[in-house]
């Protein structure tokens, strides 16, 4: 089952635990001290560029009636679409850029384009999944209620169609992240909690309806008005270029929860947890993938997922920078740091998806040492005080080392 009890699954004592957060609390500080023009120019540059690139594909599919014209402003609308979203829009209302004080690139202030309210992903994102990070039954990102992504989660007849699922979810991620937010089953239960969700229903189909006006009635009436162009047309561009930003939107975010090495917890996790504790929590929990510049700024930089959820209201023009001193951290307390190219990391999660699609007893790993759900009970074969300093090598033996032990006896053939 997923871990429930942290430091031990760690191989860290309370004072390492604490001294780990002590240093990470300085990279912080680092980053915070040096904050001034030469962020605040990278971000408003990225919203002129992005904007750039949104008109350049308009005037694309309005200039010409040519297949090849029609591809090259699809594909730079989808394009600019992933920029909004991922390097400006979730950035932005994490707050990341509130200490400019500027009324237009802030969390209170801005409104993405695509189907999910701000306000209600706000609160669903920054206040729940980023405090609840991969807890089963806390943290509605685990799965998202339709994908079974970890052992814990009971087999249920429907998962079969776990990878089916995912694929339709990734077709119209936005409006999943939509719907996760509203909770329509509450509508069914009287009570006040069925009141608030009326009041989300309302305020989602609102912000809904604006996109869909906006994206398949108001830009292909504007662009029909050009003699190269058709309503139909535009409105087939504009659907695609959404789908573009959609898969791409769902494969980052899931690259940097649920391949390999992403840990799970339980509830009892969270009890009496502090700030270090928690610093720990998403170490263990979030995964990287490895990128060049342009990979790392199409993903909105959450090629650095680890580093985010150490400190989401990062700008996250940062984050490669503190990725050094995070990666230095983990080694020095034999923390694995998951990390990987990213169509690996993208391959496991879907490879984990196919197979948590089988009831657990198809399944070869048992439910405390399988890749995507671990525990602290899978040590149990270590010997007391193993998370010490080697005697040989004079380097601290932890989480990593032992990972890498017990890989290593299941390898081993078995004696006769």
């Amino acid at each position: 089952m997923a871990i429930t009890d942290v430091p031990a699954f760690a191989h860290l004592t309370a004072e390492d635990i604490e001294n780990l957060g002590v240093e990470l609390d300085a990279i912080r500080q680092d980053v915070e001290d040096s904050l001034g023009a030469r962020d605040a120019r990278y971000i408003r540059r990225t919203i002129a560029a992005q904007r750039a690139l949104e008109v350049a594909g308009r005037l694309l599919l309005a200039a010409s009636s040519k297949r090849s014209a029609w591809w090259a402003g699809t594909v730079t609308l989808g394009l600019a679409k992933i920029i909004e979203n991922m390097e400006i829009g979730h950035n932005v209302m994490h707050g990341q850029w509130n200490w400019m004080n500027d009324p237009e690139i802030h969390s209170t202030t801005w409104e993405w384009d695509m189907s999910a309210a701000s306000k209600h992903w706000i609160a669903a994102h920054n206040h729940q999944h980023h405090k609840y990070t991969n807890i089963l039954g806390m943290d509605d990102d685990v799965g998202y209620f339709i994908l079974r992504v970890t052992r814990d989660q009971p087999w249920e007849g429907f998962n079969v169609g776990n990878v089916l699922f995912n694929a339709l979810l990734a077709l119209g991620f936005e409006w999943g992240i939509g719907l996760q937010t509203v909770d329509l089953e509450k509508l069914l239960k009287a009570g006040p909690d069925r009141d608030i969700t009326i009041e989300k229903a309302r305020e989602f189909f609102t912000k809904a309806g604006r996109q869909v006006f906006k994206d398949y009635l108001a830009f292909p009436a504007f662009t029909s008005l050009s003699p190269a162009a058709t309503y139909k047309s535009t409105v087939k561009a504009n659907a695609v270029a959404n789908v573009i930003r959609n898969i791409w939107a769902n494969a980052v975010i899931f690259c940097g929860h649920f391949p390999d090495g992403a840990e799970k917890f339980t509830k009892t996790d969270m009890i009496g947890e502090t700030k270090c504790q928690w610093y720990l929590r998403q170490m263990l929990g979030s995964a990287n993938f490895e990128a060049g510049p342009v990979l790392r700024f199409l993903s909105g930089n959450l090629c650095h997922q680890i580093e985010h959820h150490l400190y989401p209201d990062m700008p996250s023009n940062r984050l490669h920078e503190v990725s050094v001193p995070v990666r230095a951290l983990c080694d020095k307390y034999d923390l694995p740091y998951t990390t990987d190219s990213f169509v690996t990391q993208y391959a496991k999660t879907w490879r984990t998806i196919a197979k948590l699609s089988l009831p657990n007893r198809y399944l070869r790993d048992t439910a405390d040492d399988a890749p995507e759900t671990r525990s602290e009970r899978m040590f149990a074969q270590l010997q007391p005080g193993f998370a010490m300093t080697d005697r040989a090598s004079g380097r601290r033996r932890g989480l990593k080392t032992a990972i890498a032990a017990v890989r290593q006896w299941r390898r081993e053939p078995i004696a006769d």
